[in-house]
């Protein structure tokens, strides 16, 4: 997808504003279903880093892929995966994405060109640059995009990615999201040198700088950045700066931030940014508010869809995990 003329940007920002706040829902209630007990292990929550994974995902094709973090969510949602698909996954029921299997985070749906979330991080770095290696060896005219977070850029397979990309210069995005938290370490204390985009350059690979938190600029620039890998500008590297809202896992106190950081932050967060900018570019407040409610009416829809659905029968606990049999059910899943 590629930015609209200036007649029709408002609409092109008010549809990256309803992706916003279905992730947004889709969080707030998944949170919901884990405290009712509904979700087995943890919920990692995008709120607050919405605009990122949104406005890059608005400038990919469908035939494009992606793979996430922990965090991914949002990512799925941005690239088209079904939320009610992705609720039952969270659930483990029948019809998720990855049968119930996966869970929060490895949400999947290759339908959509979404590879997968990875809960290791840095993994999702090594899967992108070998996905990208795979389309330049089949010609394939689509490319890749890897989401991590801050932290992950002090692990070895980030640097090791980033070099083999360049190296074989492969259609890959690496979009690092700095949600200044790396789980409850703030990331600045644990990291040396000027950061991430000198660590990209380092290699040679062309970095930007953006603000995470406004939509339209996160556009502008993937926008950009996207053509240039299309056109044969080989990897390249975009710094979202952002503000992790809550906690690691949606269970976690936060006790670690100084009194009134989450709070400040707030006042920043993506959503209510987008939402200022449309009403004063034309778009109702009217169709603001109906936005909203359409959004939490469907993912509470969904949230109440997989519940109704049954979990996935015993026997499938081996299927397409392995094909070297089961020595207890004596056959080959």
């Amino acid at each position: 997808m590629t930015n609209n003329t200036a007649s029709n940007y408002p609409a092109r920002i008010l549809e990256m504003y309803k992706t916003m706040t279905l992730i947004r829902a889709f969080e707030e209630i998944a949170e919901e279903a884990f405290d009712a007990g509904l979700v087995n292990g943890s919920i990692h929550q995008y709120i607050g880093e919405e605009a990122i994974g949104t406005a890059v995902c608005a400038n990919l094709r469908k035939t494009d892929f992606i793979l996430s973090n922990h965090r991914g969510h949002g990512h799925a949602i941005a690239k088209g995966a079904n939320p009610e698909a992705m609720m039952k996954e969270l659930l483990g029921k029948v019809g998720g994405t990855s049968g119930g299997k996966g869970g929060s985070m490895h949400i999947a749906d290759f339908s959509v060109g979404m590879l997968g979330a990875n809960g290791v991080l840095a993994d999702g770095l090594t899967m992108g640059v070998g996905a990208a290696q795979a389309l330049v060896l089949r010609n394939v005219d689509a490319i890749v995009t890897v989401f991590v977070g801050d932290g992950t850029t002090n692990r070895g397979p980030f640097y090791e990615s980033l070099n083999w990309a360049m190296i074989y210069e492969l259609p890959i995005l690496f979009v690092c999201e700095n949600n200044t938290y790396a789980s409850s370490t703030s990331t600045r204390k644990v990291t040396a040198g000027p950061g991430p985009v000198a660590r990209a350059e380092a290699f040679g690979m062309p970095a930007y700088d953006v603000d995470g938190n406004d939509v339209r600029e996160v556009d502008e620039i993937a926008s950009k950045i996207i053509t240039n890998i299309r056109n044969g500008g080989g990897p390249q590297f975009l710094h979202a700066k952002t503000y992790r809202i809550k906690g690691h896992v949606s269970r976690d106190k936060m006790l670690y931030r100084p009194e009134g950081e989450t709070e400040a932050n707030w006042k920043n967060e993506p959503i209510s940014r987008c939402a200022d900018w449309l009403i004063k570019n034309g778009i109702s407040e009217a169709e603001i508010n109906s936005t909203n409610a359409s959004a939490y009416k469907e993912i509470r829809d969904a949230l109440e869809a997989a519940i109704a659905a049954p979990f996935p029968d015993g026997k499938l606990a081996y299927k397409d995990v392995q094909d070297l049999g089961n020595r207890y059910l004596g056959e080959h899943s």
